[in-house]
């Protein structure tokens, strides 16, 4: 089973712990020791897994990625007014081969879907995106995947699987389950033309590092539809995190990529979180941890609604168009804002009824100006389900 090849939190950790107030974290976290084993999964909200592979790192690693010191920066926060459980399940080292590794992750995360267990992983390299999209094989047939990345990582044609690479593996990888890929924070100068151009052919949404900076918001209904999120780390800013020539001196700050972990953790479908491209040092620790921290604090407020569930909790809006009337929602609950997918555009969804795709009240509002976004008609082109 590849539980078994989970290995134990440190003594080191373990120790630190004991030390630790009753309201921190790593008093209220049930981890996986040498003497007492795996934690019990049942009732489990969320489980931490450090994944230290790095031999697919586009830019090399010369120190394996400390997770012992994410976790003793992690486990001295304050516990939230949380109803979350959290297990800590110890790390996955390296196999005899990258493949080996691989298909502990997938194996670990698909264990911990089928226990709807949301993992955190905390993973060396961005590449480790790649097994957990596939621990969805038999789970779930379509995935909508968020990557929080200044870069879009496509890599080049036929190029080996790498952090910068992990996106054409899974677009053209079979069985092929992505319904929807997103970015949020690109920077247009770390992304050649034919990759930008390529998000447009499979009409797959990108929001900018300036748009998305100026209003944080705007990350919300992205997230909303996500079933997986994975965050790289050099989308934020050098200054925030770390001196390493891998990080940017442009890119989200400390308390915008803390806002963008929460949206995550508040949309009801997230039921994978991974973080990478972490680097070994403690501003990066203390900013990992925290990013972890808010991503549960989400969790905490997750309510799954909507309006065609409970109509007394929306209100609803028929916007007139040339075309057609559009039909916007909003929850009276949350103040969250859905569209409804015109019907000339959902011909073939199930049961020929209409689609819901989350949007904000500036949505709205354009729409009563006549003005409708871009991505708007990406999503009727997929067909959106």
């Amino acid at each position: 089973m590849a539980f078994d090849f989970l290995v134990p939190v440190s003594d080191k950790v373990l120790a630190h712990n004991e030390l630790l107030p009753s309201q921190a974290i790593g008093k209220n976290t049930h981890i996986h020791t040498e003497k007492d084993g795996l934690p019990v999964l049942a009732n489990a909200t969320v489980a931490i897994i450090g994944v230290r592979e790095s031999r697919n790192a586009y830019e090399k690693k010369h120190d394996k990625l400390d997770v012992s010191a994410i976790r003793l920066q992690f486990y001295k926060l304050l516990i939230g007014n949380w109803n979350a459980t959290i297990v800590d399940l110890g790390d996955i080292e390296e196999g005899a081969t990258v493949n080996d590794t691989y298909f502990v992750v997938k194996e670990v995360v698909a264990g911990l879907l089928e226990e709807h267990v949301i993992p955190i992983i905390l993973g060396a390299t961005q590449d480790i995106t790649y097994p957990a999209y596939r621990a969805f094989d038999g789970i779930r047939d379509m995935i909508n995947l968020v990557a929080i990345d200044s870069r879009f990582d496509f890599g080049i044609e036929d190029e080996l699987i790498s952090s910068h690479s992990y996106m054409s593996k899974i677009i053209t990888d079979k069985p092929n389950n992505l319904f929807n890929f997103s970015n949020i924070g690109y920077q247009s100068y770390f992304n050649a033309q034919e990759e930008i151009d390529l998000m447009e052919r499979l009409f797959f949404d990108a929001y900018r590092l300036g748009e998305v900076a100026n209003d944080i918001s705007l990350a919300e209904p992205v997230l909303r539809n996500a079933h997986m999120v994975s965050l790289d780390l050099r989308s934020v800013k050098a200054s925030e995190i770390s001196s390493s020539a891998n990080f940017s001196p442009n890119g989200f700050n400390g308390r915008e990529i803390c806002a963008i972990s929460r949206y995550a953790g508040i949309s009801d479908k997230v039921s994978v979180f991974g973080l990478y491209e972490m680097e070994n040092t403690v501003q990066s620790q203390q900013l990992i941890a925290q990013i972890i921290w808010y991503f549960i604090e989400g969790i905490n407020f997750r309510i799954k609604e909507s309006p065609y569930t409970k109509t007394d909790d929306f209100v609803k809006y028929n916007v007139p168009s040339e075309d057609e009337e559009l039909v916007f929602y909003k929850s009276l609950l949350t103040e969250r804002w859905w569209t409804e997918v015109p019907s000339i555009f959902t011909s073939h969804t199930k049961g020929h009824t209409p689609a819901l795709l989350p949007c904000t009240e500036k949505d709205y509002l354009d729409a009563c100006n006549q003005q409708i976004p871009e991505r708007w008609f990406k999503a009727y082109k997929k067909g959106f389900n």
